[in-house]
């Protein structure tokens, strides 16, 4: 079997997981332990974030005539893919905890939701909180007044009946 043959498969599965995924990062992944990596990829399956490590020259093929495509030209080194469906921010945050534990670890680029950002651009999405933090916050602020009112009606009822 020629080499070719080989490698569409390899080519056809990045193509797959990238086609309609709400975020596609590129994470120069060097210098992290093995208890690390493990713990990172736990961590991401459970966000329902696909992770994996390719060759560049795959890669660049599955990415040619994407929106991925730009990643293209950051294909150097040591890299993995951080792939998420459903969720925009997932990968880029949950990877960004690592950067204290692990220096070399980077966010190197990224396409989400078919804008491309560079390595600042996935740091500054990587501080976006998740759906759900945004949500418990809005219900919190939307709760605060109400709540704050109700103790003030109940302070001026206590105080007329003293």
């Amino acid at each position: 079997m020629a080499k070719v043959e080989l490698k569409k498969p390899i080519v056809e599965e990045i193509s797959e997981s990238i086609k309609d995924a709400a975020a596609v990062v590129l994470v120069s992944y060097s210098g992290i332990s093995v208890e690390q990596d493990t713990a990172l990829r736990k961590e991401l399956r459970e966000a329902g974030v696909t992770y994996k490590v390719y060759k560049n020259t795959m890669m660049n093929f599955a990415f040619n005539e994407t929106p991925c495509e730009t990643l293209s030209q950051h294909l150097e080194g040591q890299n993995a893919l951080a792939v998420s469906k459903e969720d925009a921010t997932a990968p880029a945050r949950i990877i960004s905890k690592y950067f204290k534990a692990v220096p070399t670890l980077k966010l190197v680029a990224g396409v989400v939701e078919g804008t491309y950002y560079d390595e600042n651009g996935m740091q500054a999405l990587a501080a976006v909180p998740s759906r759900e933090e945004l949500l418990g916050k809005l219900l919190g602020s939307i709760q605060s007044p109400i709540a704050n009112f109700a103790r003030v009606i109940s302070q001026i009822a206590e105080a007329k009946e003293a």
